[in-house]
């Protein structure tokens, strides 16, 4: 598997969210909107993409009896970075994802990955899965976050689409419109897999 292939494989065939159903915590939690969705999907493909180098280097060095540990520790080395710097440079996006930046650290992708991709490849093929993973990841949040912003505010990004006449539908804003929200992407993409499939 090449470089750009192991970055496809995160964004479409095994992308996190839509294909795996892992990190469903942060998924369902701060898709409140577009720009939660961003930046939470964001900070976590720095941590992955970081971290997957650092594990695949040291996958020679640390002992198997002791690797789920030294994974946390190098994970969360780099999510107290991440969290540093959010604080320093992006406040109130930092303000509204709050308690999800640090459990990065216990986000089942990244230990995922770290167990199953970067202990067993090459430092240039860790960053890669943790580039594809984490902007799947990404594209995942982000996509759902628009959906439950567009249907709960009738906005994007912030700003306003529909005008004052716009009638929304608060259940998006709140926990049940995140089941409702990726239900239904969920049941999207699988019926256009499914076409793709027989055809």
């Amino acid at each position: 598997m090449n470089f750009f292939q192991v970055i496809k494989n995160g964004l479409i065939d095994d992308n996190p969210t839509f294909t795996q159903v892992l990190g469903m915590c942060p998924t369902l939690a701060v898709t409140t909107s577009a720009i939660n969705g961003l930046g939470m999907g964001l900070a976590t493909t720095a941590v992955l993409i970081l971290s997957n180098f650092v594990i695949s280097l040291l996958r020679k060095v640390i002992p198997s009896k002791i690797r789920i540990p030294a994974y946390v520790v190098v994970i969360a080395s780099f999510v107290t970075v991440v969290g540093m710097l959010m604080k320093a440079y992006v406040p109130a996006l930092d303000a509204a994802l709050g308690l999800f930046i640090p459990l990065i650290v216990v986000n089942c992708i990244i230990l995922a990955r770290a167990e199953s991709f970067a202990s067993k490849n090459n430092p240039v093929l860790s960053i890669a899965d943790g580039i594809g993973m984490g902007l799947g990841f990404s594209l995942a949040l982000t996509l759902l976050g628009s959906v439950r912003e567009i249907l709960g505010n009738g906005s994007i990004f912030g700003m306003s689409m529909f005008g004052a006449g716009f009638q929304p539908a608060l259940i998006m804003i709140l926990p049940p419109g995140a089941f409702l929200a990726l239900g239904m992407i969920l049941a999207l993409i699988n019926k256009v897999k499914s076409k793709k499939s027989t055809n």
